[in-house]
């Protein structure tokens, strides 16, 4: 057997246990289970499309339909996932059986009573008590076979602690929970299981997947990594580049950084390892282009959804805030791979033909250009229709898009398929840019549809996925006869049962991929209401402010550390909301007593990116596991070069805490974007050379000190002005409407509070009170989610919108306002810093350039 075979059976089997268990039923039973999964796939269709509402039947609230959708996943978690290692993959035990229609009864219960179970809130009949009981532990058998030991017991770590809080530590103590409240909490109300992580399983996450799904059946997957070949291919290093690029673009849609690493690896890898990469270093660099995908907007592996609910603001926002972070991290690894790659002299894979500098340059100006025409006539094409057709432009929109869509489809049938390359071939054949492109630009439009409606029509992120979806499904049935047609292939009416054939196989696999995902969620909800339930996240707090002794940065790093703790094993979605709920309000709590002021969203950003990170590092990296299945090399060293090369992202989010800037948050100017933006990238830039000991050649000592202090300089210019300008100068209570009317809508006002908590200990911390809107600042703050009551010079706190981002930022009812902060009209730009900070870069350079040609050190 050849060699290099092994990592392509070891990979599928991974793929099998890791996203459909690896169960793959014979006969009736598979016929059985397929309908089942296509079934759920077509309830999470009807729930989110406009069809029930349109005919008045069908229509389910958001609390039945958890239950719903929990007892799908449930039952198809012990039909597809087997009990243990050694259980048969084609059979289903009658064990299984039972467990599987025992745990869906006990998951949908809450639908089936639903009407009886609200007449009586928190009363508890002897079958409610037995149904939760049973429901919660067949839920914990469930998460061990689709999650594995580590989300087990983690979950059961929680559920203990309910019980012995009267007899854990001090810091950590509480009364504990009778069974009575336990079940009642977590099976029959929505702070447990059936809470905010399940409702966004249903609402957003189910489509998502579904979409990707749709996408990739129909080549979309291939074409955009053929795409990436084509354009990059040919570069110093260019197979890691691509692994980069698609991997970017394979976040776009993709939930899961273990499928982003499975889908793009097993071209990028063997690709890398054929150009001069070691097994490790290809591994590596396509695990952390992965956990990136999940960091990348507008899906963020849906936690963009969830960061909706959690930080209140609008979906736009968050991708606006994180879109910054995420690309610089992935400019910062494609430099990597390009210092990798001329640290070991790794030689360009040449093009079958050779083009001059100047035809290249014409060519990426006449595919830039070309594409911003696409996006604009796209854009002024769609806004003419609206402004014809008014509240009826759905159908003329519906038209235009499937017009567009025959016309590329049409353009694209003229030419054969890109085939795809070989990854165990020896030499690489790179595709040609052009041909490659034209081969597919159909698959952009269920792309282009879900942007659309996300950031132009601003629909909600369910309804948007609904309509990318149903495009996707309609190129899923339409094409192949399409295609046959324009090629006159004389096959239409295969073409018509094969596109029906993959719509059906689509909606199986996806219903199947969100096996896993819709039990972590649940999973992730009974971590969450052991939290609620005894008030962990404030002795959370308590914690974690004893051990850090009150420093900021002691106390991030030690949150960083338990968020890569938590994250282990852990998908992303169910990921974020655990470190979310627990370790998010660690943060906002003790920044804002240290007088740091922190915008909520890059408290929620800086919990998400260490949660992600703990996808690479070991002992329990998923994606370097699975990509070194890939590259047939050892998972350990793996997980510690993609951590090495992960270093990149960890700086990013402390970067941020301290200077919002990164996040688009304080900027007012098109000019401040644009130096922010350059002055973020060259900064990760500096920080990649300095950690790879390489910049225009090998680095000495005193040269990657020399960049790290450039590095510090670019990201935190601000640092320098404050040991000479306060940030901020300080007024009176009494000024804090005058302040505020001079302030525009969803600004943020800095005020120093004071007040007792609920244990009877004093407080003072610096909060940015949200504005909103308002004829002057009393009315603008009312607005923004507070309300005060003055007395004299007193100014105190009557009252705190439930929900709002002051609740979410720990502004409480009480509290008095000790002085209001405004900045410093003395203080002079931090922009000046870089100045010395391009000087010390320049040093550097000039210095390496007067060794380049001389032998290296070693």
């Amino acid at each position: 057997m050849n060699p290099s075979t092994v990592p392509a059976a070891e990979l599928e089997q991974l793929v099998k246990e890791a996203d459909f268990g690896g169960r793959e039923p014979l006969g009736r039973v598979a016929i059985f289970l397929a309908l089942v999964a296509a079934l759920w796939s077509l309830f999470q269709l009807w729930y989110a499309s406009p069809l029930p509402f349109l005919i008045g039947t069908g229509i389910f609230n958001d609390t039945e339909a958890r239950a719903i959708h929990l007892a799908f996943s449930v039952f198809l978690a012990f039909a597809a996932f087997p009990a243990f290692k050694r259980s048969s993959r084609t059979v289903v035990p009658f064990a299984d059986w039972i467990l599987a229609v025992v745990g869906a009864f006990c998951a949908a219960y809450l639908f089936v009573f639903y009407q009886q179970l609200s007449t009586r809130p928190g009363q508890l009949t002897p079958i409610d008590f037995w149904v939760g009981l049973i429901g919660v532990a067949v839920m914990l058998e469930a998460t061990r076979r689709a999650m594995g030991l580590g989300m087990l017991i983690t979950t059961a770590i929680f559920l203990v602690y309910i019980f012995a809080g009267p007899w854990m530590p001090e810091v950590i103590q509480h009364k504990g929970a009778t069974l009575q409240r336990f079940i009642s909490h977590m099976w029959l109300t929505t702070e447990g299981v059936y809470g905010v992580a399940l409702g966004v399983s249903v609402q957003f996450i189910f489509l998502f997947v579904l979409f990707g799904t749709l996408l990739d059946i129909a080549g979309a997957g291939n074409y955009m990594m053929q795409v990436s070949i084509a354009l990059l291919g040919h570069l110093r290093g260019g197979p890691a580049k691509v692994a980069v690029v698609s991997s970017a673009l394979n976040g776009v849609v993709s939930g899961s950084s273990v499928s982003n690493v499975v889908s793009g690896g097993i071209f990028t890898i063997p690709l890398m390892k054929r150009t001069g990469y070691s097994g490790v270093k290809a591994g590596a660099i396509e695990a952390a282009s992965s956990i990136n995908g999940q960091l990348m907007p507008p899906v963020m592996g849906a936690a963009a959804f969830l960061m909706v609910e959690y930080v209140g603001i609008p979906y736009a926002e968050i991708c606006k805030h994180a879109a910054l972070p995420a690309i610089i991290s992935y400019i910062a690894l494609f430099y990597i791979v390009h210092l990798e790659a001329a640290k070991y002299d790794l030689q360009v894979i040449p093009r079958s033909t050779q083009r001059t500098a100047i035809q290249r340059t014409l060519g990426w100006a006449l595919g830039l250009s070309g594409t911003l025409a696409a996006c604009a006539l796209i854009y002024y094409a769609i806004t003419c229709v609206r402004w014809v057709f008014g509240d009826a432009a759905a159908w003329p929109l519906a038209a235009l898009t499937l017009t567009t869509y025959l016309v590329l489809l049409a353009y694209s049938a003229r030419y054969p398929d890109i085939p795809q390359d070989d990854p165990l071939a020896p030499v690489v054949h790179l595709p040609e840019p052009w041909p490659t492109v034209r081969a597919g630009m159909h698959f952009l439009l269920p792309i282009i549809v879900l942007l659309w409606c996300l950031m132009v029509e601003e629909l909600s992120p369910g309804t948007s996925a609904f309509w990318a979806t149903a495009t996707a499904m309609v190129m899923v049935v339409v094409q192949p006869a399409l295609l046959a047609m324009f090629r006159r292939t004389g096959q239409t009416q295969q073409a018509i049962a094969r596109g029906v054939r993959d719509l059906g196989r689509g909606l199986v696999i996806a219903a199947r991929s969100m096996v896993g995902i819709g039990v972590a969620c649940a999973s992730a909800g009974l971590i969450v209401g052991v939290i609620t339930l005894t008030g962990m996240g404030l002795m959370m707090t308590d914690f974690v402010e004893q051990i850090s002794a009150g420093n900021v940065l002691i106390m991030l790093v030690l949150t960083a550390v338990i968020c890569l703790l938590i994250g282990a094993g852990v998908p992303t979605t169910a990921n974020y909301i655990l470190v979310a709920t627990l370790m998010a309000p660690v943060i906002v709590e003790l920044g804002a007593r240290s007088d740091l002021v922190i915008p909520l969203i890059g408290v929620h950003l800086f919990v998400f990116y260490f949660g992600i990170m703990a996808d690479v590092t070991p002992p329990v990296g998923l994606a370097s596991y699975a990509a070194a299945a890939i590259s047939n090399d050892d998972p350990n060293a793996t997980g510690l070069q993609a951590t090495w090369y992960s270093l990149r992202t960890a700086v990013l989010p402390f970067v941020f805490i301290f200077n919002p800037q990164m996040l688009l948050i304080g900027v007012g100017s098109w000019t401040q974007i644009v130096v922010v933006c350059l002055s973020a990238t060259v900064a990760s830039l500096l920080f990649a050379a300095a950690t790879m000991g390489w910049f225009r050649t090998r680095c000495r000592w005193w040269e990657m000190g020399v960049l790290l202090l450039s590095t510090f300089l670019f990201f935190r210019p601000d640092w320098v002005i404050n040991q000479f300008y306060p940030t901020y100068t300080v007024a009176p209570a009494s000024e804090l409407f005058l302040l505020a009317d001079r302030l525009e809508k969803d600004d943020w006002l800095i005020v120093s509070i004071a007040g007792e908590t609920i244990e009877g200990r004093s407080i003072n911390k610096t909060v940015a009170l949200p504005l909103g809107e308002g004829v002057d600042g009393r009315a603008r703050l009312r607005s923004g989610g507070v309300t005060f009551a003055q007395l004299g010079e007193t100014l105190e706190i009557s009252n705190v919108k439930f929900g709002s981002r002051a609740k979410k930022l720990g502004v409480e009812q009480g509290y008095q306002i000790v002085e209001v902060k405004q900045p410093n009209p003395q203080r002079p730009s931090p922009y000046w810093v870089f100045i010395p900070a391009a000087l010390l870069t320049l040093l550097v350079w000039v210095q390496q350039g007067r060794r380049l040609g001389r032998p290296q050190e070693a």
